[in-house]
C-alpha cells in the first residue's frame, strides 16, 4: 500500500519512504513504527500497542522507544514540539494526525515475501478474531456469540508473542461478508480466526477456523460442544478450548514460514523459529542445530528471552537423553541461560516455563523451578506447554497428584499437541512414583507409540512392567533402552534424572535394577 501525506509517500510494499520523490534513509524499526501509526491512524496508539506491534511484547527501554519515535518524526519532517503529523496525547499515547491518501501499489501481484513486508508489525505473528456468526436463528443470542469472541480475544492476548487486534476494531467487520485476505491487508495481520455459534435448547456448538490471512489457506478447524448450564462459565471454557487448540497450530505455521525465508534475511525471531524446528526433530543432530539457531538469535537480539530459555531446554534434553558431553560446563551454562531467560522474560510465559523446567531438572533448584512455573501459569493459564512443564516439575518435587492434575489440563488444552509424548511420559512417571504400576505402564506405552525411541518413556515402561511381573514387555523396553544408551548403569542414573525426594530416587534405582539395568 502507498500512503501519501504532504510531500511524503510511504510505500509498504517496497518499504520505502520518499520526500518530493527522493528516497529518505530510514531504519527498519523506524519504518515499522511509522507504518504502524499511519495504518492505525483512526485511534490512539498506546506505548503497549507499539511494544506489542513492533517488538512483540519484549521489554523495551524508555530511551530506546523515544529514540525510535524521534527518528520517525525526523524522517517525515516533524518534531516533538510542533507535532504536525505525530501527536502525543499526554498519559494516553500517540496518533498520526496528518491527512493521508491511500493508493494501490504499482505492482499488480505482490509476492508472499512482499506481502509479509507489508504487515508493518515486525516479525511477530499477528491475529484478528473476527465476529462469529450467530446460527441460532435468534438475534437476541448475539450477546452470547459476541461474548465468546471477546473472551477468545482476551485469552489470545495472554500470549506475549502474539499481536492481537483489539475487539473494537475486529467488530467493525460484524455483519459484513469479507475476504480474510482483505482483512489481513487492512489490519496488517498474518492470521484470522473466524467461526460460528449455534445454540439449540440446552446445547451449544462452536465451530472455528484458523486461516492464513496472506494466502487464505485453512490451517486448523474444529468444533466444540457442551451443555448450556452456566452461560458465563461456558464462555470461559469454550474460549480456553479454542485458544489451547490453535496455539500449537500457530507455532507450527510460524516455523514453516521461517523455514521458507532466505537465510541472509533472518531476524532474531526467525532464528528462534528455526531453532524450534530443530527442537521438534527429536534427534541429537536436530537439537544440536536448534542450539546453534538459539545462540544466533541471542546474538541478533540479546534482549529476546525465549532463545535463552529454549537453549537451556536443549541442555535439559541432553541430560534426559544421555547426550551430555561435559556435565559441569553444561550445567553451568544451563543455569546461566535459564536465569537470563526468566529475567528477560518476566512477562513471557513460554520463556518462564522452559527456564523453570531447566532450572529444576538440570540445576536441581526445585524451589526456583516451582516459583517460575507458577508465575508462567498466572500469566497465561491457556498455555498447554506451561501446564506440561509444571507436571514434570511437580514430578521432580514429589507432588505427583498435583503433577497428574496439571498434565491432564495440558492434554485438555492441546489434545493434538505434537509433544504429547512428553505429557504421557510425565503421567507415567507420576503414577510410577505413586505405586500405580498399571497406570504407569499404560501411559509409558502410549508415549512409546508416539515416540518409540524416547528413553524417558522406555525407562518407566521397563520399571513398571518389571515390578508388575510382566517379563516380556519389560525385556523389550530394556533391550531398546540399552540399544539407545549402552553406557547407562545404575551408578550413573542420577546423571539423567533428578528427583527431589530421596525415597523417590531410591524407588527409581530399585525399579531399574529389577528391570535388569546393570550396576
Amino acid at each position: 500500500m502507498l500512503y501519501c501525506f504532504g510531500n511524503h509517500a510511504l510505500d509498504t510494499d517496497r518499504r520505502e519512504l520518499r520526500r518530493d520523490g527522493e528516497l529518505v534513509a530510514i531504519a527498519p524499526q523506524v519504518f515499522d513504527i511509522l507504518a504502524f501509526l499511519i495504518r492505525n491512524r483512526e485511534r490512539v496508539i498506546t506505548k503497549d500497542d507499539l511494544i506489542a506491534g513492533i517488538w512483540g511484547g519484549r521489554i523495551v527501554s524508555e530511551s530506546a522507544l523515544t529514540t525510535r519515535l524521534n527518528g520517525a518524526r525526523k524522517a517525515i519532517g516533524d518534531n516533538g514540539e510542533e507535532q504536525r503529523l505525530i501527536k502525543t496525547l499526554p498519559r494516553k499515547g500517540l496518533r498520526f494526525v496528518g491527512h493521508v491518501r491511500e493508493e494501490a501499489p504499482a505492482t499488480s501481484s505482490p509476492s508472499r515475501d512482499t506481502m509479509a513486508a507489508n504487515l508493518g508489525l515486525g516479525d511477530q505473528p499477528s491475529i484478528v478474531v473476527l465476529p462469529f456468526a450467530n446460527l441460532s436463528g435468534d438475534p437476541l443470542q448475539d450477546y452470547f456469540t459476541d461474548g465468546i469472541v471477546e473472551d477468545i480475544t482476551t485469552e489470545l492476548s495472554r500470549f506475549s508473542e502474539l499481536f492481537v487486534i483489539a475487539r473494537n476494531t475486529s467488530f467493525t467487520y460484524k455483519g459484513r461478508a469479507v475476504d480474510v485476505r482483505t482483512v489481513g491487508r487492512d489490519l496488517g495481520v498474518r492470521y484470522a480466526l473466524e467461526g460460528s455459534v449455534r445454540k439449540v435448547n440446552k446445547r451449544v456448538r462452536i465451530s472455528g477456523q484458523l486461516i492464513d490471512a496472506e494466502t487464505g489457506k485453512h490451517i486448523w478447524a474444529d468444533r466444540f460442544e457442551s451443555s448450556l448450564d452456566d452461560i458465563f462459565e461456558l464462555q470461559d471454557q469454550m474460549a480456553h478450548s479454542v485458544v489451547g487448540a490453535i496455539a500449537p497450530k500457530l507455532e507450527q505455521a510460524e516455523i514453516e514460514r521461517a523455514k521458507r525465508k532466505p537465510t541472509e534475511s533472518l531476524s532474531a525471531y526467525d532464528c528462534f523459529l528455526r531453532g524450534m524446528a530443530g527442537w521438534h526433530a527429536w534427534t541429537r543432530a536436530g537439537h544440536d542445530a536448534a542450539l546453534k539457531h538459539f545462540y544466533r538469535s541471542i546474538e541478533l537480539d540479546p534482549t529476546f528471552a525465549r532463545p535463552y530459555a529454549l537453549a537451556a531446554g536443549c541442555f535439559l534434553m541432553r541430560k534426559s537423553t544421555g547426550w551430555v558431553v561435559d556435565r559441569a560446563t553444561e550445567t553451568a551454562e544451563t543455569d546461566r541461560l535459564a536465569r537470563l531467560g526468566a529475567d528477560l522474560g518476566r512477562s513471557d510465559a513460554v520463556a518462564l516455563a522452559w527456564s523453570a523446567h531447566a532450572v529444576a531438572h538440570v540445576v536441581g533448584d526445585i524451589k526456583a523451578g516451582v516459583a517460575l512455573i507458577d508465575h508462567a501459569l498466572r500469566l497465561n493459564p491457556n498455555l498447554a506447554a506451561a501446564w506440561q512443564r509444571s507436571g514434570w516439575i511437580r514430578v521432580y518435587a514429589g507432588e505427583c497428584e498435583l503433577a497428574i492434575e496439571h498434565l491432564r489440563t495440558a492434554m485438555r488444552l492441546s489434545p493434538l499437541d505434537p509433544q504429547m509424548h512428553l505429557a504421557y511420559s510425565a503421567m507415567a512417571f507420576a503414577y510410577f512414583l505413586l505405586g500405580d504400576l498399571d497406570q504407569s505402564s499404560t501411559w509409558s506405552d502410549r508415549a512409546l507409540q508416539l515416540r518409540p525411541g524416547w528413553p524417558v518413556a522406555l525407562r518407566v515402561s521397563a520399571m513398571s512392567h518389571a515390578l508388575a511381573g510382566r517379563e516380556r514387555p519389560k525385556q523389550e523396553a530394556m533391550a531398546r533402552l540399552r540399544m539407545l544408551q549402552p553406557n547407562l548403569r545404575l551408578s550413573n542414573l542420577h546423571e539423567q534424572i533428578f528427583l527431589h525426594r530421596p525415597e523417590h530416587m531410591a524407588r527409581f534405582v530399585e525399579g531399574m535394577r529389577t528391570a535388569g539395568l546393570p550396576e
